[in-house]
């Protein structure tokens, strides 16, 4: 069974053995009257057949958020063998299968067809006339109030509405990732084109370092060897100058007439000349003309460019959102992503509790954990709690910058239902829990199970999402038993189920409520019975507040806020002075009950002569005397008649009625006016004799 929404469409099949044809005709006389239709003559002439052991089906919705609407199931030609025309009349054995006839005839303002359509053809979607029901073209079709269509299709506009805007939370929630995504990438980008250019400005610095090195070793040996040749050039030049000189001063010598002189002289210049002449002239240069060109080592400029194609250090990976339905009470699923071509050896995730007391980061205990896929189960946690994740990948070449950091949680702990706090009537239910989490939840869930009368097995499973309180006031079907559930809902997904809290839609169901009752009054455990004691309390030690009773020893009752009928019992004691009925939330608490214009209560007074009973409000009873002492004192409150009811339960004897259109919701309220007891009895099915006052 789908237990987080959907109709559950319940087909009932009831067999009726129908009357001869001339009650099948009365009755159809009869319904026709009942609505006062105007063109009942056109019915009157009309032949109703009627078989033994007729087959009549009908189709409704259970939705807790609907009424139920009953349409006939028409059974088709090769069916049933014969084609039911306008005037076949269906008889279902049930009444409320004509509760929506009747609202139709009742709310009608359109007498004629100049009037403005007061109906609606939900088959066709057009207006129509409420007085067309049975005789027009819409006699097979599903008509009602033009009010009550225009508040089907709001709500049907609203369903449509919360589901839009659960696909834009959705769809928001999907841009905002990809808007985290492109920016990481852009970031990523930004970070590779910046390695790289690095990379290759460092093997430019790096040539350009071995050029400037390279040129001005060239530019030295360049020097070194013009400075050599020119020494040599140098020394090449003062030898030809002594040559020359040597040679001329022997021309000289050689041309004087002198043999004298010639004799003594010459001969130490043939010595030198012959010296000269015996030296070999040095004709080697002194310097190559070739240059030095060492090997150029390239390996550090190598390895530079081969790291531009190496493996480079991760980047930044992205923690992904929290996915629904992904978490338990203790363990989250952590995802993240890394939207590069980055090769990763594995990557480290970082954990830590989020307090709202703590403050200070370095307070909080990291946890990390080496993960070889991009997720993780974390388990040991607190259920609903936050924990913030982040993650940094690594492989041969380094460790990535640490991605932004996510907050992920836990599923919430099982709601914890009050049943002191639960009240119902055969309408509705009234349900409060405990949220049962120290941090707040998104939502609960309530889910509902219906069950059978011979077993236990649940035979219908309803449920109600997005509750933002811890309360629930749901519809029910009356004379039915209920198992109800509730579930807490956060980002992480629903909790376990609570323990089960059971409704009987029998008669109206309260606890009395202890946090109103006057300080010298004691509600019992169970919350059903109050008691006065003799023992007086000073009144130094009597604790007031601004919702306890004050003057008046009285308690209030936890009667559900629904405006429908409702009937309780109080057992009294007839030697106890004692005021029960019905009063306003903000009734006065330092005033008597039926003392003011909020209260209505039937108080019974012990005189010396005998038993006194007052019917009071604002003051004011009428005079009755009632002889037979009730025990059992039945209350019947019904909102749209506005009357209060007091009945002798034991005798089935009418005592009182109070007439009053009550503005507000009332609540029971119970008053000792001396020590004694008072007994609730509630949850039981209303009397039959209530509904003839």
């Amino acid at each position: 069974m789908d237990l987080f929404g959907g109709t559950l469409d319940v087909i009932a099949e009831e067999m009726t053995v129908s009357d001869d044809e001339g009650q099948v005709e009365d009755r159809s006389k009869a319904f026709m009257d009942m609505y006062s239709i105007e063109n009942r003559t056109q019915m009157q002439g009309a032949e109703v057949q009627a078989t033994q052991q007729v087959s009549t089906f009908q189709r409704f919705s259970v939705d807790t958020n609907e009424s139920l609407h009953f349409e006939p199931y028409i059974p088709e030609e090769d069916e049933s063998g014969h084609v039911l025309g306008d005037d076949d009349v269906f008889l279902t054995g049930n009444e409320s299968a004509f509760d929506e006839s009747k609202e139709l005839m009742e709310g009608r303002t359109a007498q004629t067809e100049s009037d403005t359509p007061d109906a609606y053809c939900t088959d066709c979607q057009t207006p129509t006339y409420a007085f067309k029901k049975l005789a027009g073209p819409h006699k097979s079709h599903r008509v009602i109030l033009m009010k009550k269509a225009a508040q089907e299709i709001k709500n049907d506009i609203n369903k449509t509405r919360n589901k839009l805007e659960e696909k834009i939370t959705q769809m928001e929630n999907f841009a905002g990732n990809l808007e985290e995504i492109f920016i990481t990438v852009e970031e990523n980008f930004g970070r590779q084109e910046q390695n790289l250019e690095q990379h290759y400005n460092e093997v430019l610095q790096t040539l350009a370092h071995r050029y400037d090195l390279r040129a001005s070793a060239l530019e030295d040996e360049k020097k070194m060897k013009l400075e050599s040749l020119y020494n040599q050039l140098i020394d090449c030049g003062r030898t030809l100058d002594t040559n020359k000189e040597q040679i001329e001063e022997a021309q000289a010598l050689y041309r004087d007439e002198n043999k004298y002189l010639f004799l003594q002289t010459v001969k130490p210049i043939m010595k030198n000349i012959e010296k000269l002449a015996i030296e070999e002239p040095d004709l080697k240069i002194a310097a190559s003309l070739e240059f030095d060109i060492p090997a150029a080592d390239l390996s550090d400029v190598k390895q530079m460019m081969d790291s531009i194609n190496a493996v480079p250090a991760p980047s930044a990976p992205v923690m992904n959102p929290q996915i629904p339905n992904s978490a338990s009470c203790t363990s989250l699923r952590v995802c993240w992503s890394l939207f590069s071509d980055d090769t990763v050896e594995y990557y480290e995730l970082y954990s830590r509790p989020i307090f709202e007391d703590i403050t200070v980061e370095s307070d909080l205990e990291e946890v990390k954990v080496k993960v070889k896929e991009t997720h993780y189960t974390v388990a040991d946690l607190l259920p609903n709690a936050q924990y913030e994740f982040w993650v940094t990948a690594t492989n041969t070449t380094g460790i990535s910058p640490a991605s932004e950091k996510a907050v992920y949680m836990t599923v919430p702990s099982p709601p914890v239902i009050k049943p002191r706090e639960c009240t119902s009537c055969p309408d509705a239910a009234l349900v409060r829990w405990d949220s049962g989490n120290t941090n707040p939840v998104d939502s609960y869930t309530l889910e509902l199970l219906e069950m059978g009368a011979e077993s236990s097995k649940a035979t219908v499973t309803e449920s109600i999402v997005a509750i933002p309180t811890c309360e629930s006031l749901i519809q029910l079907q009356p004379g039915k038993c209920y198992q109800i559930y509730v579930r807490a809902v956060n980002i992480g997904g629903p909790s376990e189920k609570s323990e089960s809290f059971t409704v009987t839609t029998t008669g109206t169901f309260f606890h009395l409520l202890e946090d109103t009752a006057h300080p010298c009054l004691s509600v019992s455990e169970d919350g059903f019975t109050m008691f006065y004691t003799h023992d007086e309390l000073p009144l130094s030690e009597m604790a007031f507040s601004d919702n306890t009773f004050a003057r008046c020893v009285a308690v209030l009752g936890d009667l559900i806020p629904v405006r429908t009928k409702h009937y309780w019992e109080v057992e009294v004691d007839p030697h106890t002075e004692y005021r029960i009925g019905v009063a306003y939330e903000d009734t006065q608490r330092n005033a008597y009950l039926g003392g003011n214009n909020t209260s209505w209560c039937m108080r019974h007074v012990l005189t010396p002569s005998r038993h006194k009973y007052e019917f009071l409000h604002n003051g004011w009873t009428p005079d009755i005397r009632i002889t037979s002492h009730p025990l059992r004192i039945g209350m019947a409150l019904d909102y749209d008649q506005g009357k209060l009811s007091f009945f002798n339960a034991d005798l089935a004897q009418h005592l009182y009625t109070f007439r009053c259109q009550f503005l507000h919701y009332v609540h029971p309220c119970f008053a000792l006016d001396n020590p004694g007891a008072l007994t609730l009895k509630n949850g039981t099915t209303p009397p039959n004799y209530i509904s003839f006052v």
